[in-house]
């Protein structure tokens, strides 16, 4: 964008007399600020969202409306009424705190948030939607994300209060621990698309969904499980929310937060659920490639014309956000319905279970890769009719080639000879 920017400026300061270069940096300082306002964007619009849509499916579970005055019969201005009663509370700092960690404790959180979806693309091919393109993205993502953990544990200890503290140093034991089975599930499908590059990821799973790594063999189907279990457990949600606790803990590393920087706090944690499932959507479920390829079919795919480009890789968009909401709500789910694990249950559920289980399907994932490195699982009942029109060419163009290359030699060898023995 930083170019197309700059001559956009070029072509203004011309009618002036003036020129910018295509590698100005006021052309990439305006991109880089248009790109964090799209992402910032997003995490705000999908924290509005979110808490509504956690709050009807809570009342759904438990049969009860959840929201249904503010904003009409849905109750949808629900979630900007509290927001709003957010920001007119005081913002209260205990006096005995820290009181340079416990301001920016919050904003340390949220910024680690922020920065994962940095590396997040929305679309692929030729066009793709993402704020910058690493090539090794899922490295970047999930390193960066995993700072969060930071803020979560400057907030416990500038707070200076028990139970504060106790919460953020079970939110960094559960974290440290969850990011050795969580990095394992992630290899695998690096492994298979042999990058590290999310684009590239999502574009080998171009095509129907039998070509999701999801369907790729019966190991990465397991590993989805484990790797959304363990995203469960990152972002600190239930029933692995030993960090809030508010049977035992009141409510965790923010009991004394309020306002504004308790916001902050929520935002991030909302932010993170859309990330990982974001992640999980281009790593396991085909990223912006719907189950049945529309853009393909219509001709948009990987078109060279930029503009039907661009229209493809909305419906890409669509998919991929589509795919994240909804597993999304699938954790809302599991908040709702299954009980909070104590800590011992949550480390064990780690280091017994997680751990083993993901290790055993990246050595399951690694041999089924070489024995069958282009098969998908569900799709081995047409791969033995792609070999048959492949072995079977072969077997007969030489049955009909050799006779007669062999006549043809035998006749000049005869006509030769019958030269050479005339006068």
């Amino acid at each position: 964008m930083a170019e197309p920017l700059n001559r956009l400026f070029d072509w203004i300061l011309s009618w002036f007399g003036g020129a910018v270069p295509l590698n100005h940096p006021i052309g990439y300082v305006l991109a880089a600020l248009v790109y964090v306002s799209l992402v910032l964007g997003l995490i705000a619009s999908s924290s509005l969202l979110f808490i509504w849509l956690e709050r009807k499916v809570a009342g759904r579970i438990q049969d009860r409306l959840g929201p249904t005055r503010v904003g009409g019969k849905f109750g949808w201005l629900q979630t900007l009424a509290d927001g709003l009663k957010l920001l007119t509370k005081e913002d209260l700092v205990p006096g005995d705190a820290d009181q340079m960690m416990f301001r920016i404790a919050p904003y340390v959180s949220f910024c680690a948030s922020l920065a994962g979806f940095i590396a997040i693309p929305f679309a692929g091919r030729d066009f793709p939607f993402v704020a910058q393109h690493l090539n090794v993205g899922v490295f970047f993502v999930l390193a960066v994300m995993g700072l969060e953990v930071f803020g979560v544990i400057l907030a416990g200890y500038g707070s200076a209060s028990k139970w504060s503290l106790f919460g953020a140093m079970r939110e960094a034991a559960q974290v440290v621990s969850y990011e050795v089975p969580l990095g394992l599930c992630v290899v695998i499908p690096v492994m298979l698309a042999g990058s590290m590059d999310l684009v590239v990821i999502g574009d080998k799973q171009q095509g129907w969904f039998t070509n999701w790594y999801l369907l790729h063999d019966p190991f990465t189907f397991l590993v989805f499980w484990v790797y959304f279990t363990c995203a469960t457990a990152s972002v600190n949600r239930a029933p692995f929310d030993l960090a809030e606790a508010e049977s035992e803990l009141v409510a965790g590393f923010h009991t004394e937060y309020s306002g504004l920087r308790w916001s902050f706090f929520f935002m991030a944690e909302y932010g993170s659920m859309l990330a990982v499932s974001l992640l999980a959507s281009i790593l396991f479920l085909g990223g912006w490639n719907g189950p049945i390829p529309i853009g393909d079919l219509l001709g948009l795919g990987g078109n060279d014309i930029a503009v039907l480009g661009y229209i493809g890789n909305l419906i890409g968009l669509v998919n991929v956000l589509v795919k994240a909401i909804l597993l999304v709500i699938v954790m809302m789910w599991v908040r709702w319905t299954l009980p909070r694990l104590r800590i011992d249950q949550v480390m064990t559920t780690c280091l017994k279970y997680c751990t083993p289980i993901a290790a055993a399907m990246f050595v399951g994932a690694a041999l089924w890769h070489v024995a069958m490195p282009d098969r998908v699982f569900l799709g081995l009942l047409q791969a033995p009719a792609a070999n048959r029109m492949v072995t079977e060419k072969p077997l007969v163009e030489p049955e009909l080639a050799t006779p007669p290359a062999e006549e043809a030699l035998i006749a000049k060898n005869e006509t030769n000879h019958s030269q050479e023995g005339q006068p």
